[in-house]
């Protein structure tokens, strides 16, 4: 059971770590020093927010059938990103913080309170 906190604990670290990292990045080529500074507290926060799921829940979408009907949309499918309205998500059982959808032939994984995309299964 420790392995399993210590494990999320490390993802939750790498989640805010990459978030901030990006955030600087991004913030820098928008805003130079003060973007970057900016850029990376508000990467730090996404990080976090957006860390990967569980791998059960990951698991859970694989091995879900294909839905009968293609859902497909015009805008790109992005980490981070609200579904839109139109596309149907599915609560996932027993996990309760996630939901997923098939859309553009993609398993995603999402927060159903928000709609934003948590992650895109390869």
């Amino acid at each position: 059971m420790a392995l399993g906190v210590f494990s999320t604990a490390a993802s939750a670290g790498e989640g805010t770590v990459n978030g901030a990292a990006g955030g600087a990045v991004t913030g820098a080529i928008v805003g130079g020093p003060a973007g970057a500074a900016v850029g990376g507290v508000a990467g730090a926060i996404a990080g976090t927010l957006l860390d990967p799921p569980p791998k059960k829940v990951i698991t859970y979408v694989e091995e879900q059938p294909a839905p009968s009907e293609d859902v497909v949309v015009q805008q790109k499918i992005v980490v981070g990103e609200p579904l839109p309205e139109a596309v149907t998500v599915t609560p996932i059982p027993d996990s309760p913080k996630y939901a997923y959808a098939v859309v553009n032939h993609q398993r995603v994984i999402v927060d159903p309170s928000t709609r934003t995309v948590i992650h895109v299964v390869d």
